[in-house]
């Protein structure tokens, strides 16, 4: 059975002397976010079928602040797997997009977030849905409202367009590459 989930796709981005933005060598190459190109949604097949995607954002960093802005982007998509395979199946992408433990909040190459799984509500040692932290967070609440405004969250019972309505946004904007 295929279920409902939605994540954020949040790399991290690097400026360089000139000004100008890149992720990798890879994305500089392509120039396409990760979001976007083989090693972001693309790569998430078989096991997720990306449905929607939202614009990708550019976004100040957030908990520990010396650090580059970072990208966001929310995806909704369908999965066979169950929760917690779903995770370690980020993980081990996250690590083959050369993410290296780092302290909470820290620098790091790319975070992917399960925010929903279904309806469901979900607390285990490895794994809370939806994020605990989701609904503080503009740089998550901003592309989720673009693609999901009329959502529900689970256990706070208020739809996302008026999670996004609570917090500031105003550093939040579109990412157009420069």
């Amino acid at each position: 059975m295929w279920l409902d989930i939605m994540m954020n796709i949040t790399p991290r981005i690097f400026k360089e002397q000139n000004g100008s933005y890149y992720f990798s060598r890879a994305w500089k190459q392509s120039g396409k976010p990760p979001c976007e190109s083989q090693g972001g949604v693309l790569n998430l097949s078989p096991q997720i079928l990306v449905k929607k995607k939202s614009s990708v954002y550019e976004t100040p960093p957030w908990g520990f602040v010396e650090q580059d802005a970072f990208l966001n982007q929310v995806i909704k998509a369908e999965t066979y797997l169950e929760p917690e395979p779903l995770l370690r199946h980020l993980k081990r992408l996250e690590t083959a997009l050369g993410r290296v433990p780092n302290f909470q909040n820290g620098p790091r190459l790319i975070d992917i977030d399960i925010l929903f799984f279904d309806d469901a509500v979900i607390d285990t040692p490895p794994l809370v849905v939806p994020h605990p932290r989701l609904h503080e967070r503009a740089f998550v609440l901003v592309p989720l409202a673009e693609i999901e405004p009329d959502f529900v969250h689970p256990t706070l019972h208020k739809p996302i367009r008026n999670l996004r309505d609570e917090v500031e946004r105003s550093e939040i904007r579109i990412y157009t590459g420069k």
